[in-house]
């Protein structure tokens, strides 16, 4: 269906998420789809964000294309013209309000992304993540492919593009839904969704999804374990979890817990060894679980940009020591493990 426009989400919410409703209920979860409908009708009708209305004027001003597409495949997740003869917006009169609109929706945090020639330099290098995770996955081909913590949804798009039949990205927050539509407006039949909730929102023991990905949330969580339980409630059997997140060096066992914050967050509470990751891994049931990737996260990777003018990771290391954080714990150390749920 196409969306109206403008776009108003109290209004026009279900033309929004009808082609997933109707693929919910069309492939045996009519459950899910009405839990989801009401979870919706109560986050943009009965509790809507303050600023939505101002993030919702930002993405009406966005150029009206009659024939544009997503291209996945890219480091930079690009919107283009569909016809190779259709004039690009980069060469007409159309860029500069296509660059206000989307400024309208700044801070842009995960990327990077393209529109009609124009990029859109994020706060997050994105695809060095995607490019250190890709390698070790099993084919996505036909997969149906859940992003717990998505943000704006790059790397759902990546996901996409890497073969999967139907990618859903679930994250509350309503700023990165905006940037998502941005894109998704182009290219309106693209088998990627993204939901604005948690995954605590979603039915208990699912078992829906062929491969679920959590990257850059455990550390967030007060239960790490109920997390990874959660994920686990996702798959089918034999499904596959791939878990990015912040770990320390060390032995099995050990596990940092910042006294305050860790890098200027707050909300930061457990961070394992990989090897103490394995372990919960694997008290939480997954089998298979392996390591496949540690990165030290580089001022490269992460810094502020002209769509991203706040402090980055270059403001939250010790000045004199960036071996450290400003408080003095190790600095941000990733890894990435591959975990199989039982069959």
């Amino acid at each position: 269906m196409t969306l109206p426009h403008p776009l108003d989400l109290s209004r026009h919410w279900r033309d929004l998420y009808d082609p997933l409703l109707t693929h919910l209920c069309e492939t045996g979860n009519a459950a899910w789809a009405g839990q989801l409908q009401n979870q919706l009708l109560q986050r943009f009708v009965s509790h809507p964000h303050g600023d939505l209305e101002r993030w919702q004027n930002a993405y009406n001003g966005l150029p009206v294309s009659a024939a544009a597409k997503v291209l996945p495949n890219r480091s930079a997740v690009a919107v283009t013209a569909n016809e190779p003869d259709q004039p690009d917006m980069r060469l007409g009169s159309l860029q500069p309000e296509l660059e206000h609109a989307l400024r309208g929706l700044m801070p842009w945090r995960k990327g990077p992304f393209e529109f009609f020639g124009l990029s859109v330099d994020t706060e997050w290098r994105s695809d060095w993540k995607w490019d250190r995770v890709a390698p070790h996955l099993s084919d996505l081909t036909g997969r149906t492919v859940l992003d717990v913590g998505c943000g704006s949804g790059y790397h759902c798009w990546r996901m996409w593009g890497a073969g999967a039949s139907r990618v859903i990205g679930i994250d509350p927050g309503l700023l990165f839904l905006m940037q998502f539509l941005s894109l998704k407006r182009y290219d309106n039949a693209a088998p990627v969704d993204l939901l604005p909730i948690r995954v605590e929102d979603l039915p208990p023991d699912m078992a829906y999804f062929d491969t679920v990905f959590s990257m850059g949330i455990l550390y967030h969580r007060r239960s790490p374990i109920d997390h990874l339980l959660d994920l686990k409630a996702t798959l089918k059997p034999g499904g596959e979890v791939v878990l990015e997140t912040l770990v320390i060096a060390g032995n099995e066992g050990e596990v940092l817990m910042p006294e305050d914050r860790y890098a200027m967050m707050r909300n930061v509470w457990f961070i394992p060894s990989s090897r103490s990751l394995k372990r919960w891994l694997a008290r939480a049931g997954f089998v298979d679980i392996r390591v496949v990737d540690e990165s030290l996260t580089s001022t490269e990777e992460q810094r502020a940009t002209d769509w991203m003018q706040f402090q980055s990771l270059s403001d939250f290391l010790d000045p004199s020591d960036p071996s450290k954080t400003a408080e003095g714990y190790p600095a941000p150390l990733r890894a990435t493990l591959i975990a199989r749920k039982p069959r």
